[in-house]
């Protein structure tokens, strides 16, 4: 029954109430459609993604540096990777912590920061041409 309300009487309740509201208005047309929304600048879109790219890298960085010693390198393997040993070789740039010859920083975190690098510098670069190309007065 309930399966019933909701596919036949709801809807039909619903388009008998539109066009009680659009009657009451004086006319039997409905309401005429609002324009779009004007198209936006293509150099705030460029500049969006950028300024996307450039916080979702700046995140991935800081979660591949949560893997990095800091204060005690000598528990940093132990805390990641359960081995009770100094890492033989740490960076900040390309993110990496080695211990005992195997890598901590999970596989995509580099190839990751490389690509939201690329996006974030082509997606500044295409702002600023559009917005030089297409000044916000000047019609195109």
């Amino acid at each position: 029954m309930g399966v019933v309300i909701l596919a036949l009487a709801l809807p039909a309740w619903a388009g008998i109430t539109y066009v009680g509201l659009v009657r009451a208005r004086g006319g039997d047309e409905p309401p005429p459609l609002q324009s779009p929304r004007p198209p936006r600048a293509p150099a705030r879109k460029a500049a969006r993604i950028a300024a996307f790219a450039y916080l979702a890298g700046g995140a991935l960085h800081l979660y591949g540096l949560s893997y990095v010693p800091f204060l005690f390198p000598e528990d940093a393997c132990w805390f990641k990777a359960g081995m009770k040993v100094r890492p033989d070789r740490s960076g900040a740039l390309p993110v990496s912590l080695v211990c005992r010859g195997m890598e901590i920083v999970p596989w995509w975190v580099n190839p990751g920061l490389l690509v939201l690098a690329v996006t974030a510098v082509a997606a500044t670069a295409t702002s600023v041409v559009l917005a030089l190309k297409y000044p916000p007065g000047k019609p195109s």
